[in-house]
């Protein structure tokens, strides 16, 4: 009878310590074990301490580590995974933009100050531009647009059913303000420095200084050829990019900066917060790798701001931008939000 009830003792432990869960009457409490394989470090009382086992702490945090890469409207990424609990997974990483090219072109236009843009007299200008630099200028002001998005980020995924594959995805993105540019290609540049050539001799036409100081050096024009040139170039104005117009109507004309460069930046908040959903599914027979679908929106604080060189805002202060470039515009003013879609794959290291 003795024998019978050691052995049927040692049986039912082994039992028990094999499913991951042990009750021992007269203990406090039970133990649940969440974490495959961990063992109860306290067996309670009434266990037969001559039986040695290897325990191990009961813990169901960081027990594996993914690595992956990703694609998706955001860029290409590299990411980094673990899980906090059986239901609970975060994920980091960093997210870069390809800096490919979008093509877009302006118009050459002359202005006046008083009279607005003229629309028929390009020829003639560009024939004084010509004498004045050698240089024959083009109507027109070739541009690339690139994106320059980079972030880091930080994501929670929650599984709130039972077979971990719907999720949903709550974080940040962090990065540089600005997300996108666009400059003049390098061949406009010659056609942009004798816009500014240009233009510096219209102000100095057009002014006192004509007559008072010397146009270089110790020379000065002649009266009359001053008063000649001013009558010639009083109704043309200056030469610029007629972009589009302000809200009172009266036309955007961009010049050229010192450089004879034409940018516009694009600028977002430096902090994005993200919401979305998502899908888990594991690939292969070990179920090593991972595919990761994300959808969802980075809230990047409204209406990107497009400024110019010369400081101006494209998407709060000037409408009817004609073209291609008016086409970007309006498309970046739309995403109040920048949505998100994202495929990843990964490896699971352990």
């Amino acid at each position: 009878m003795r024998l019978f009830y050691s052995t049927a003792k040692r049986s039912i432990l082994a039992v028990i310590m094999a499913t991951g869960s042990l009750f021992v009457s007269g203990a406090d409490s039970s133990t649940i074990l969440d974490a495959p394989g961990c063992v109860p470090t306290n067996y309670g009382a009434n266990v037969n301490t001559s039986v040695e086992t290897k325990t191990k702490p009961c813990r169901n945090i960081f027990t594996h580590l993914e690595g992956g890469v990703s694609v998706g409207t955001t860029g290409l990424g590299i990411n980094v995974a673990t899980n906090i609990t059986n239901y609970v997974r975060v994920r980091a990483g960093v997210d870069f933009t390809p800096h490919f090219s979008v093509p877009m072109s302006f118009s050459l236009q002359s202005y006046t100050d008083g009279g607005g843009v003229n629309a028929n007299n390009f020829d003639k200008l560009q024939k004084y531009m010509r004498k004045l630099t050698g240089i024959e200028v083009d109507d027109k002001v070739d541009m690339d647009g690139k994106p320059t998005m980079t972030n880091f980020k930080l994501l929670v995924d929650v599984y709130p059913l039972a077979d971990k594959r719907w999720r949903v995805t709550a974080g940040f993105y962090w990065g540089s303000r600005k997300v996108a540019k666009a400059r003049n290609t390098m061949e406009e540049m010659p056609s942009l420095l004798a816009v500014n050539i240009y233009n510096n001799f219209y102000d100095y036409i057009m002014s006192d200084d004509a007559i008072d100081k010397p146009i270089f050096g110790g020379t000065y024009l002649d009266p009359f050829m001053v008063d000649d040139l001013r009558e010639d170039l009083a109704d043309d104005g200056y030469m610029g990019i007629h972009v589009g117009d302000y809200k009172d109507g009266k036309p955007y004309m961009m010049q050229p900066d010192k450089d004879g460069m034409v940018k516009v930046n694009a600028f977002v908040n430096s902090f994005k917060p993200y919401l979305g959903l998502g899908y888990t599914g594991e690939l292969g027979k070990q179920k090593r790798w991972k595919l990761d679908v994300d959808c969802g929106m980075m809230m990047w604080g409204g209406t990107p701001s497009l400024i110019t060189h010369d400081g101006t805002n494209l998407s709060k202060s000037v409408r009817n931008i004609k073209g291609k470039p008016g086409d970007y515009v309006d498309m970046m003013k739309a995403f109040k939000v920048y949505p998100v879609v994202s495929v990843t794959f990964s490896y699971r290291f352990f």
